[in-house]
């Protein structure tokens, strides 16, 4: 992803670092819409992993075609796994 990326404190909330939420995006296996998500035009969801191999999920607004705002990090849940072709 080559645009710049804004950070809302609630990035952080669950201990995922901004260098870690940078590797996921540059090296990401997943990012698009969220399905069946009423805000799905707006919102999208990355799948990536951490500097130590961790997956994580990071989602993220863009703002504009060079700005984007990463609003929530965590820890990879099965429950995307729909994305990644696994079930």
């Amino acid at each position: 992803m080559d645009v710049v990326i804004k950070f809302c404190d609630s990035a952080f909330s669950h201990g995922i670092t901004e260098a870690d939420i940078r590797w996921a995006i540059d090296n990401a296996i997943y990012d698009g819409y969220i399905e069946d998500d009423e805000d799905a035009e707006n919102k999208r969801l990355l799948v990536g992993f951490d500097r130590k191999g961790n997956p994580i999920e990071v989602y993220y607004n863009i703002l504009d075609q060079d700005t984007v705002r990463v609003f929530h990090s965590m820890e990879y849940r099965n429950i995307h796994n729909k994305y990644l072709g696994n079930k």
